[in-house]
């Protein structure tokens, strides 16, 4: 007999045994109630109600990435249905996958070793003739929906509710560090003060051989974190230089973070997500323009690179 009549005979004996005990005339003291109410429930217990679903192949990877965004976005409100799992169980994949996600970051997002640093500060100088750059820095906002709580400390500069991501990305476009979280309305050099690569700036060991990181006139200039000349009308010829060459190295984390939008396109328009962390309301003016002194080993670095480097703005 194969599964499915054996699968038939197993609920019309479970059926028929439940109408004999639902329309019996038996007495209520009767000792084969007991026996038949155990034999229908051990009849309903071997029914197998559910099948396991095939599993798609390498969907993430062939089908996602074909979407157009209409599409996508379909696809992301539509999984549950795709997939026969309910909300919920969504859900604690996703919580799941997340923790598994930052237990495996260390192994991935770390900063260069000084053997590795060597290989990035040659592939940048290769690419851009800009000397001992150790990563480029900056933030991208990340849009989510107005959260329930503060909702005026997550509205950015453009009018959205956001939260920010700073990171660094090395020559080949891979994040050495990230840091996420923040309001939107936090300035980026606030962002930069309250994550740990403010403590790296003034530890050498995290540049060896005179490294530096490039960030664009938000950050503030510092020995081991050099930005562009301020174009006040009156730049010299090698400072216009120094900004073309800077500027075509750090186009570098603007691709990082084309790829990871790319890769994971909800960051494109607007992050579904109902949960934030609790964040006290912040201080826009105060914090939007901090007064911060200039480094001035900083500013002798960037002027000597200036000095130094090839022209190729004309």
């Amino acid at each position: 007999m194969d599964n499915s009549n054996e699968r038939d005979l197993v609920i019309n004996n479970a059926i028929q045994q439940c109408c004999d005990i639902i329309f019996s005339s038996s007495s209520d003291d009767s000792e084969d109630d007991g026996n038949e109410y155990e034999y229908v429930v051990h009849c309903l217990e071997s029914i197998e109600t559910k099948t396991a679903i095939p599993m798609l192949q390498n969907y993430v990877e062939t089908i996602v990435p074909l979407f157009n965004d209409g599409q996508f976005k379909a696809h992301s409100r539509s999984i549950c249905e795709k997939f026969d799992v309910g909300r919920a169980t969504a859900l604690r994949c996703i919580r799941r996958v997340i923790v598994a996600l930052e237990i495996l970051t260390p192994a991935f997002i770390t900063w260069p070793s000084e053997e590795k640093a060597e290989e990035i500060k040659n592939g940048f100088f290769s690419t851009s003739t800009f000397p001992n750059v150790l990563g480029a820095i900056d933030g991208t906002h990340i849009n989510i929906p107005a959260p329930h709580d503060h909702q005026e400390a997550y509205v950015n500069r453009k009018g959205y509710h956001s939260i920010q991501l700073k990171a660094v990305c090395d020559n080949k476009f891979c994040f050495i560090h990230c840091y996420a979280g923040n309001v939107g309305s936090v300035h980026d050099q606030r962002v930069f003060r309250l994550s740990e690569l403010k403590n790296y700036l003034d530890d050498p060991t995290k540049f060896p051989s005179n490294t530096h990181l490039i960030g664009d006139a938000a950050y503030t200039l510092h020995e081991h974190l050099l930005v562009p000349y301020r174009d006040n009308g009156h730049l010299t010829q090698k400072q216009k230089n120094f900004n073309f060459c800077h500027s075509s190295t750090r186009m570098a984390i603007e691709r990082s973070f084309g790829f990871l939008k790319g890769r994971f396109r909800s960051l494109l328009t607007t992050l579904d997500m109902e949960r934030v962390h609790e964040t006290p309301p912040v201080d826009v003016n105060v914090q939007v323009r901090e007064l911060v002194a200039i480094n001035h080993q900083g500013e002798i670095k960037r002027d000597n690179i200036c000095d130094k480097l090839p022209l190729r703005h004309i």
